[in-house]
């Protein structure tokens, strides 16, 4: 049957899975999706400005020769503009200083999308080099929220949220140095699991980005495609400095099972301090009492931490982490950008980060080591913990803008929009924001689960119980296919 007799609407909103078992079984062509994927986003884009490079023509080529093989065999995807880099196409980072920079190779994350029958048909929007928790970068501009037109998206990977959310495609890649794939996931009302340290591959050129803080993976409308994906992409690359604990099935194998009576610690407060919403404060309660009505063990308590040590920690690495990155980056363009080419936050941000001294860099990192053991000997008393994915609901667009005379100001601003994130990039511990609660205003606001380090399988195990009793797929933004 071909899809003349089937509604390419309906695929469009179907997730990755049921989508490559409609390819499988010759229902549906890959061409045939990548064309109704296209269409997708060249009605959709100009309201939500989510995908800023296109790929039309390597996605047509790549579906008229595909082989019906892989995981994801036929389904359109789309990249993230940061780290993920496809040969001989831009990757700009969000930056006017990268508009010209085409890496000559593929990294081995994006080799395995490929490999999966994964069809990439474009990039999406991001900060510049995905410093904020919100997608506005001068370069491209603004993504706008599918939910609500005058929000953010979150970041860092704001585009490929809308992307999903809006339905141009069932699922995208996206990654997370501080929350960028869970923050997104909250102000979308998408499933955004953040793996275990390690489990993705960053070669060929990382071994580990910002020692460690960064991890590579995506956003999803259903918790099986980020399960089944995860397995297409997890495991070391050939010289990798280190790597996660081996999963003991397929992820894909915990979709379903019984997570059994899981002990759950929950908190609706920042180790800093600073307010919390009552939204997120109301999602948090609404999701320990699901929890609670199937059958787990809920109770009030967190891991007493500093917060202002740990973001003292966190920006040392965070702006020492920019200053490389930039050095990193002139080795292949060639050349320092100059001022004018980054934002006046960017570069007041790595000019911080040259400041900073190697003994202090190595202080850091041994603080967040330090904090990484107390969390850990926490979890050893609880199986998963649960807090607010973020401080707020989706604020509006124009938040965290900066000038040139307070060019740290949005930085300062994301502090007390995202304070709960960052603690597991510091420790490298799996977590998810569940799309469980939406506000009175019709926002969504996540729920942020914690795993124990190397064990994500809880947590899909929780997170599929979650989704049977509170389904999201049926829900759609005001801006949608």
């Amino acid at each position: 049957m071909s899809s003349e007799n089937m509604n390419m609407r309906e695929i469009g909103w179907m997730d990755a899975t049921a989508q490559a078992e409609l390819v499988r079984k010759k229902e549906v062509t890959p061409a045939e999706m990548i064309e109704a994927a296209i269409e997708r986003i060249e009605r959709l884009n100009p309201d939500l400005n989510a995908v800023i490079t296109r790929m039309y023509d390597e996605a047509r080529s790549e579906a008229k020769g595909a082989m019906i093989e892989g995981p994801f065999a036929g389904v359109p995807f789309l990249l993230k503009d940061l780290q993920a880099a496809y040969n001989g196409v831009t990757m700009t980072a969000g930056s006017n200083y990268l508009r010209n920079f085409k890496p000559n190779l593929d990294t081995e994350l994006v080799k395995r999308y490929r490999k999966a029958g994964l069809i990439i048909v474009g990039k999406t929007n991001t900060p510049e080099f995905g410093i904020y928790p919100t997608t506005e970068p001068e370069a491209f501009g603004r993504t706008k929220n599918p939910w609500d037109t005058t929000r953010t998206t979150g970041g860092s990977s704001g585009g490929s949220a809308a992307a999903v959310a809006s339905g141009m495609v069932a699922l995208a890649h996206a990654n997370d140095g501080g929350g960028s794939i869970r923050i997104p996931a909250s102000c979308c009302g998408l499933f955004g699991l953040k793996p275990t340290r390690a489990r993705n591959p960053l070669g060929p050129h990382f071994g580990d980005v910002f020692s460690g803080l960064v991890a590579e993976h995506a956003v999803t409308r259903s918790v099986r495609d980020s399960a089944a994906l995860l397995d297409a992409t997890a495991g070391p690359d050939v010289g990798d400095p280190y790597y996660a604990p081996p999963q003991a099935r397929p992820f894909v194998d915990e979709i379903g099972a019984k997570p059994g009576r899981l002990k759950i610690a929950f908190t609706t407060t920042a180790s800093t301090g600073v307010p919390v919403h009552p939204d997120c404060v109301a999602a948090v309660m609404d999701a320990a009492k699901l929890c609670e009505e199937l059958g787990h063990e809920v109770e009030e308590a967190a891991p007493q931490l500093n917060g202002e040590m740990l973001t003292k920690a966190f920006m040392v690495i965070w702006s020492a982490g920019n200053a490389w990155t930039i050095d990193s980056l002139s080795l292949a363009v060639g050349r320092q950008p100059g001022k004018e080419e980054l934002e006046a936050a960017t570069w007041a941000l790595v000019e911080m980060g040259r400041k900073q001294s190697g003994p202090a860099y190595l202080m850091a990192v041994q603080t967040l080591q330090i904090f990484s053991r107390h969390v850990a000997r926490f979890m050893e008393k609880y199986d998963v913990m649960l807090t607010p994915t973020l401080a707020e609901p989706p604020v509006p667009l124009g938040t965290f803008d900066s000038t040139a005379e307070n060019p740290m100001a949005g930085m300062r601003r994301s502090a007390l929009f995202a304070p709960f994130t960052p603690i597991c990039n510091a420790t490298g511990q799996p977590a998810m924001s569940v799309p469980l609660y939406w506000n009175g205003e019709g926002l969504p606001v996540g729920a942020h689960f914690i795993g124990r380090f190397g064990d994500e399988a809880t947590l899909f195990r929780l997170a599929s119980q979650l989704e049977a009793a509170r389904p999201w797929a049926h829900r759609r933004p005001g801006v949608s296919a």
